[in-house]
């Protein structure tokens, strides 16, 4: 019989005592806790971290950082005291810093899902957008390569969500061979260009410029091949793991939404139109898959400072060719909003606008057609009403450039 440290046992007593308050939202009991354990023992890195975490979830991000710094400290081969530092770090905006304690989490545990992903975002936030992918491809293979343990643990799919899934798995299985549960199609880079050289004559960045709500309207964006090949990519790979309750599913890096042409449409829609991208780094891109039986993305704006959105569902699959595009108001949302008011709040929004005056403009689907907005402007899916049907579903894609209110002093000039 093994004899029982009294003095461990009773640390993880008072230990699992604190983690309850913590869960139940006590986090000023649960920090008393903490500390009073670590009175009697200073070097505990648990007790460190859960401190730490509570410390975050109340706001203190200065003194969580300390509690994970001294977890790092007593444990510096434990993986999660690196994430966790590292987590604090980024959201302060020390990026360097917070690559390096991912990366050494990864070192010590490479597995580690949230720090493969965060990782991820760091390095996009840090300009190496392409570098990023194997992050997040990783992380979506850990994740979603098992369908019995990605489901594990998660809320079940509604009904929505089912149907598209059996629809792909369709798909797969008669177009592709047999489908998997994690699958990635190449999504090479094309040779030659991926976007269409600009021949407006300077008419789209004049646009840009000159016209508010601030937008502008590109029609045949992408060459042939890279639409059939960026086509291809969301068709095939089973990347849609997020789920609305309006209707659509969508596609996040993490996911796996990361293919090598994403890359390259990224650089040359910067070199084609550096008039409206300016110096604004991609920080943030995702693709949203629609049913027509319901609806599509209620009211909001976006945490960036340009929105490039385009299409690239066939135009036969669209029964209404004057509707299925996006409406714009031309009201942008006040940068005092936080991101769940300007984001999330559907009635309130629609009463800010009402009370502003707002007009809006409705932009009309079109397959490979593009509309690039100031991400402050408040936008909507507009009505949708597409054909039955895997191939069918509507798809956009959206990519996020700058940070939230960069666009301030132009807007202020704008009526």
């Amino acid at each position: 019989m093994v004899a029982t440290n009294p003095q461990a046992a009773k640390i993880e007593a008072a230990l699992q005592e604190a983690v309850r308050h913590h869960k139940a939202g006590r986090l000023g009991e649960a920090e008393r806790l903490y500390r009073r354990i670590l009175r009697g023992r200073p070097s505990h890195p648990g007790t460190n971290i859960a401190l730490g975490i509570a410390l975050k979830d109340q706001g203190r991000m200065d003194e969580a950082a300390a509690a994970f710094r001294r977890a790092v400290a007593v444990a510096p081969d434990n993986a999660g005291a690196h994430s966790n530092l590292g987590n604090i770090l980024y959201s302060q905006g020390k990026l360097e810093e917070a690559e390096a304690c991912y990366r050494r989490a990864l070192a010590l545990d490479p597995d580690m899902p949230d720090a493969l992903k965060n990782l991820g975002l760091v390095i996009v936030d840090r300009g190496r957008t392409e570098e990023s992918f194997a992050w997040f491809k990783r992380h979506a293979e850990l994740v979603y390569g098992n369908a019995d343990a990605s489901a594990r643990g998660r809320e079940p799919n509604p009904p929505h969500k089912l149907q598209h899934d059996r629809e792909q798995r369709d798909f797969l299985n008669g177009d592709a061979g047999p489908a998997t549960a994690f699958h990635l199609e190449a999504g090479e880079r094309v040779n030659g260009r991926a976007v269409n050289p600009d021949q407006s004559g300077g008419e789209i960045a004049a646009n840009w410029q000159n016209r508010w709500p601030q937008y502008a309207v590109i029609d045949n964006l992408l060459t042939d091949e890279a639409l059939e090949r960026i086509r291809r990519f969301c068709w095939r790979s089973t990347i849609w793991h997020m789920s609305h309750p309006n209707g659509y599913v969508g596609a996040m890096p993490e996911h796996g939404f990361i293919c090598p042409l994403l890359a390259q449409i990224n650089d040359e829609l910067r070199s084609t139109y550096p008039t409206i991208l300016g110096d604004h780094p991609l920080l943030r891109w995702w693709a949203f898959k629609y049913d027509s039986r319901l609806s599509g993305i209620n009211l909001h704006a976006d945490f960036a400072a340009v929105n490039v959105n385009f299409w690239i569902t066939p135009d036969d699959a669209n029964l209404d060719p004057q509707s299925g595009g996006l409406v714009i108001w031309d009201k942008p949302a006040p940068l005092e909003w936080g991101f769940a008011q300007y984001n999330g709040a559907g009635q309130s929004v629609r009463d800010f606008l009402d009370r502003a005056g707002a007009k809006s403009v409705t932009v009309p689907y079109r397959a490979n057609r593009a509309i690039i907005f100031d991400s402050d402007l408040f936008h909507e899916t507009d009505r949708i009403s597409f054909k039955e049907g895997y191939l069918n579903r509507r798809i956009n894609i959206t990519m996020l450039y700058g940070v939230r209110g960069s666009n301030a002093a132009e807007a202020a000039a704008k009526p």
